[in-house]
């Protein structure tokens, strides 16, 4: 994978970290590190040998702080909704991949940094993280998808409650309202944590946990039925080898070992 300005990228066994590099600014999204975003997705996306991702950001005190604001204060109503529709696309990408993507949240995750982190697959804490969509207090609202990813992991009354505040919440409250799959109590921990589901991830049939993320993603798609996508779906983990290998596997009382295919 090539070299990034504002990322730091590592490929271990197929697991791909990915850190946001931008410490002394707390990690801000700028409009260089989101197109980096794109740019590494697009590989994971065709690169067989990736299996997963893991998120985080540098340092302690962030994973991302948000998005950068000398450049929103430069916004105007046409190049706003370019600005929004343009995260909109790589979070998606991030949503949509086939392959696991987790994010390990420290310290502050706020603003494109919550979004960020609602966009992966999975969330696990450390004890320092807060989360938030302080927007509100910009005159501006969340734009990577925010107000539609907090409402379906935390509920409507919490969404709007902590949107239209801006007031960040703990890892603990995270964790209770459904934000975060697992609490840890330092970021090392957290990365091992990810590292441990991923593990048992990649251990499994990839094409079948690809359409896992589809039929999951459908249950939000107002215009795809969802049990319809389930159908086509399991019709598709049918006709690969995976299901025969995995089949016969289970009847030969041994370990599958799954190709992708």
């Amino acid at each position: 994978m090539a070299d990034f300005a504002n990322i730091l990228t590592e490929e271990k066994n197929g697991l791909l970290y990915l850190t946001i590099n931008r410490e002394d600014k707390l990690n801000a999204l700028n409009f260089d590190t989101l197109e980096e975003l794109k740019s590494i997705f697009e590989e994971v996306v065709d690169n067989k040998a990736i299996k997963a991702v893991i998120i985080t950001g540098a340092g302690e005190k962030a994973f991302v702080a948000g998005a950068d604001i000398s450049e929103i204060a430069n916004l105007n109503e046409v190049n706003a909704r370019k600005f929004a529709e343009n995260g909109q696309e790589i979070f998606a990408m991030i949503e949509n991949c086939h392959k696991p993507v987790i994010a390990v949240t420290n310290g502050f995750t706020l603003g494109g940094g919550c979004e960020l982190a609602m966009a992966c697959h999975m969330r696990i804490a450390s004890a320092n993280a807060k989360f938030g969509q302080p927007e509100v207090n910009l005159g501006i609202i969340p734009g990577y998808g925010g107000t539609q990813r907090l409402t379906i992991l935390a509920g409507k009354g919490k969404a709007f409650e902590l949107m239209m505040t801006g007031d960040m919440i703990g890892a603990e409250e995270a964790k209770n309202l459904g934000l975060v799959n697992h609490l840890l109590p330092t970021k090392a921990e957290a990365i091992a944590k990810a590292e441990e589901i991923i593990g048992k991830i990649m251990s499994k049939a990839p094409l079948a946990i690809g359409m896992i993320v589809d039929c999951v993603n459908a249950v939000y798609l107002s215009e795809e039925n969802g049990y319809q996508t389930e159908a086509n779906s399991f019709a598709r983990c049918v006709k690969s080898g995976d299901y025969k290998e995995g089949t016969s596997a289970f009847l030969e009382k041994r370990k599958p070992v799954f190709k992708g295919e």
